[in-house]
């Protein structure tokens, strides 16, 4: 599943962390990645643990596991603590598959990346090029979202970010283990939860509504790994 989700950061909250980015000290991108990784990836990146990756990420963290549209997409378990990173002047990242097993520091426990999200943090006009192209079973998609938005997409997925000509690209990057590991299971829960929704908020609770609820709770009971 490809899902767009509006509004994660606010624009006051962009603004401010624009401002931080723009002070602060980059390093190369391949400082994150294995050898295969590193051969079609350049640009920049907070070092990882850096004071002002953890502030500002915990910021995004905490307002994406604050999103019902995120939580009900991802379903949660774990989440890696936000990256940063930037595209100007060329920077590219070509295509890859993001890593099955993330360490957040040394000693930490492994965490298995089921979903990746980028949050934007430049608006569409001020770059050109950098779009995310994500190519799953269903085609190639292109993805270039307004300062404060998110995608998100299975971590299985080949994808790659096109070389930025113009200005800066700014996000914030981040993997996620879900409840449910699979993501035909994660879609088809996320499907029926948005359905029941609808139905409520039109007809109100009833015996079918409720009885829908307890069909997707009974299957996330029989899909999740906690």
């Amino acid at each position: 599943m490809i899902l767009h989700i509006p509004g994660v950061l606010t624009p006051e909250q962009i603004r401010q962390f624009r401002e931080r980015l723009a002070q602060a000290d980059w390093i190369d991108g391949r400082a994150s990645v294995g050898s295969q990784g590193a051969a079609v990836k350049r640009n920049r990146q907070l070092a990882e643990g850096s004071p002002l990756a953890v502030e500002l990420g915990g910021i995004v963290a905490r307002a994406l596991t604050a999103n019902p549209l995120f939580f009900a997409a991802a379903l949660p378990l774990r989440i890696l603590p936000p990256y940063f990173n930037g595209y100007a002047g060329g920077e590219t990242y070509g295509d890859h598959i993001d890593g099955a097993i993330r360490v957040a520091s040394p000693g930490a426990a492994p965490l298995r990346a089921d979903v990746s999200t980028t949050v934007f943090l430049s608006e569409p006009d001020e770059y050109d090029g950098g779009e995310l192209i994500v190519t799953d079973a269903y085609g190639t998609h292109e993805v270039k979202l307004p300062a404060g938005d998110a995608i998100l997409y299975p971590s299985t997925t080949v994808h790659r970010v096109e070389p930025v000509t113009r200005g800066e690209r700014l996000a914030s990057f981040l993997w996620t283990q879900s409840m449910v590991r699979d993501d035909w299971q994660r879609t088809m829960l996320f499907e029926l939860d948005q359905n029941i929704q609808s139905v409520r908020a039109a007809h109100g609770d009833s015996p079918a509504t409720v009885g829908l609820t307890g069909h997707y709770h009974n299957l996330l009971r029989m899909w999740a790994e906690t």
